[in-house]
């Protein structure tokens, strides 16, 4: 999400860092432009004026035009104005209120905003990261297949699901549900109810009727984000009526614009607790209006980053891995491990874009039709190896890499290039492996970012590939995939 919003902001931005000063005509262009980028990125009009207003008091004073860089002191106002209308005054506003067990979560909506799904997301986030005892209730008793759709994603899930009993109503299954949720010892009861194609009284009557009998914690309206500024307007509505206290937000990964998670906030006054990337079961987000905000600016999240590798690193592999580098040993399976890992984490296009300054060089490779495609053909080769060939790459000859090439239905020379970039990382990892753990992380991130902060400039090297892609990733001008082993020993926390 936030695509085009954070390639013409980073444009604009890009021209008042670079200046020594800053007259108040420089800062008046650019705030032209960001309210340009803002508005086509379907940011409501009331938000985007308020928004330039708040930067151009800021941006124009004193502390500013002093300053030794002013340039950078005016992207650091833009942030922070960015997390303002993401977060509001209230910096842990997007935390749910659960802690009085059984706590009631109603999700409520349109019909086809994803409701259901985020229902068995959310569940499934809860008991695998909380440690919470989840039961889930279907409300919906029009759509047909709605309780048995809800039963399956509980069934995928682990997570347990009120029976279904024909002939009752949603009121009648709310009571049931919060009777059986207190007497099983549950810590949170989520409610599913039922969407229409759009806001109605017959809607809305019953969603009060659930609210006044559940006297839910949390209220979430889950509102599909391509629609843009209609998200907002549905939002207003359900929360005048019905009373909301976070937002949802689904099909993020889908949208370049973002404007309803900028416009959300600061028109409803309600948080955004959670975004929908995908359609797999753990693709839901906390929304940490910081990040976000970072992200946007070209800032990075290293800490989503991280905790990516916490979750689909296990951490006796990353000690296991640590104990070869120290030992100097990294053959083709440990290569194997690392690409697989970093598919894990979402990719080269999902961790690049979580990297400071990094935005361009992934609009360079998604030019150049560079995806995650070359991480399956990097595994391929390494697969169609024999175990041998694996654990000692020095076997690997002529003849032999004609076998592996004609395996794995490439050309010989990118077996060549695989094979290099082994062994410049089989290189760095011996090196790293002698400073210990926390040097072995320090190292990773050195080699990824240099002195100056990560950048496509900085990254490429002699091997860099047309377009100034660097030659650190794998499969682009065969260079290695200077990317930390398991982030330097981080696992999952025990």
């Amino acid at each position: 999400m936030f695509e085009t919003l954070q390639e013409r902001l980073s444009g604009a931005l890009e021209k008042l860092a670079g200046k020594a000063a800053l007259s108040e005509g420089d800062v008046a262009e650019a705030l032209r432009e960001v309210r340009v980028a803002l508005l086509e990125a379907d940011v409501s009009l009331p938000v985007a004026r308020g928004f330039i207003r708040q930067v151009q008091e800021k941006a124009t004073g004193r502390a500013v035009v002093k300053s030794v860089t002013p340039g950078q002191q005016v992207v650091k106002i833009v942030h922070d104005e960015l997390i303002h209308v993401l977060a509001g005054d209230n910096p842990e506003a997007g935390r749910l209120k659960i802690d009085t067990p059984p706590a009631t979560i109603l999700m409520v909506g349109l019909q086809g905003s994803g409701k259901t799904t985020t229902t068995g997301k959310l569940a499934k986030r809860l008991t695998e990261r909380e440690g919470k005892r989840v039961l889930m209730a279907s409300l919906d008793t029009n759509r047909p297949a709605a309780m048995e759709q809800l039963a399956m994603l509980g069934t995928q899930t682990g997570v347990e699901t009120l029976p279904i009993v024909a002939g009752q109503n949603a009121v009648d299954i709310a009571k049931r549900a919060k009777q059986q949720a207190t007497l099983g010892g549950y810590d949170v009861v989520m409610l599913d109810t039922a969407g229409r194609m759009h806001v109605n009284d017959e809607l809305m009557d019953e969603v009060m009727a659930v609210r006044d009998t559940a006297k839910p914690n949390e209220t979430l309206l889950v509102v599909d984000g391509l629609t843009g500024q209609d998200a907002v307007n549905v939002a207003e509505q359900f929360d005048g009526r019905v009373g909301i206290t976070g937002v949802v937000l689904t099909r993020m990964d889908g949208d370049g614009r973002g404007g309803a998670a900028l416009s959300m906030r600061a028109v409803t006054g309600k948080p955004i607790k959670f975004v929908g990337i995908g359609e797999k079961l753990d693709a839901l987000e906390e929304f940490h209006p910081e990040r976000v905000a970072g992200r946007i600016l070209g800032m990075g999240d290293i800490v989503s980053l991280v905790e990516k590798a916490q979750e689909h690193i296990e951490q006796a592999e990353a000690e296991r891995m640590f104990k070869r580098f120290q030992k100097g040993r990294f053959d083709m399976n440990d290569l194997k491990g690392q690409l697989v890992q970093m598919q894990k984490m979402g990719g080269m296009q999902g961790v690049m874009g979580m990297l400071p300054g990094m935005g361009k060089l992934s609009k360079q490779m998604e030019a150049a039709n560079l995806d995650d495609s070359i991480l399956k053909r990097q595994v391929a080769i390494i697969q169609s190896m024999t175990k041998a060939e694996r654990k000692n790459p020095q076997l690997m000859q002529a003849s032999r890499k004609k076998r592996v090439a004609s395996g794995a239905g490439i050309e010989v020379s990118e077996v060549n290039k695989l094979l290099k970039m082994h062994r410049q990382m089989a290189d760095m990892m011996k090196k790293m492996g002698k400073m210990g753990k926390k040097g072995l992380m320090r190292g990773a991130l050195s080699q990824m970012m240099g002195k100056g902060g990560l950048s496509p400039e900085a990254m490429a090297g002699p091997g860099a590939a047309p377009g100034g892609l660097p030659g650190g990733l794998p499969g682009l001008g065969g260079g290695g995939l200077k990317l930390p082993p398991g982030l330097g020993g981080l696992g999952k926390k025990k």
